[in-house]
């Protein structure tokens, strides 16, 4: 069979130049190629390496200042709970002092006043024992017709007042 004969002659050539084809395609790629790409893998690699170092880094940092941030809040309501308390202990005191003066004012008040009913008192018993006198000189004179004299009507008076 002359095609079996002819196989061995037309692809031998045919391989030959395939083996040369993917040498090339082997050279160009592998040796040109493929050390750019490993290189951009590489160094997006340590991109995102150094990236989440920096990240890392950041949120450390971050951790810290709001742990001194809650430390001066906490500092800064203990401070404040303190000034109000100074602050209502001392308006309390104030007010304490307010009412006593006041009470003293209103005790002197008091007692000024009740002086003053216990003289209103004294001359309201005083017109009394006066009107009662002239009306009991006067009863006396129309039922009888006699004329007492005010000393005797004044005894008088003094006499039944205090029985009552």
């Amino acid at each position: 069979m002359p095609q079996i004969a002819q196989i061995a002659a037309t692809y031998a050539s045919q391989i030959f130049w395939l083996l040369i084809v993917f040498g090339l395609i082997y050279f160009v790629i592998g040796k040109g190629m493929l050390p750019k790409i490993e290189a951009t893998v590489d160094a997006r690699d340590k991109k995102i390496a150094d990236d989440l170092a920096a990240a890392q880094a950041a949120r450390s940092t971050a951790e810290a200042t709001e742990a001194a941030y809650r430390a001066k809040m906490e500092e800064a309501r203990a401070a404040a709970m303190k000034a109000a308390a100074d602050a209502k202990a001392a308006s309390a005191i104030e007010a304490e002092k307010k009412v006593k003066a006041a009470d003293v004012v209103l005790a002197e008040k008091a007692a000024a006043a009740d002086a003053s009913l216990k003289a209103a008192q004294a001359r309201a018993v005083g017109e009394i024992e006066n009107v009662a006198v002239e009306a009991a000189q006067e009863i006396v004179a129309k039922v009888s017709g006699i004329t007492v004299d005010k000393a005797a009507a004044e005894a008088a008076v003094k006499t039944a007042l205090l029985a009552a």
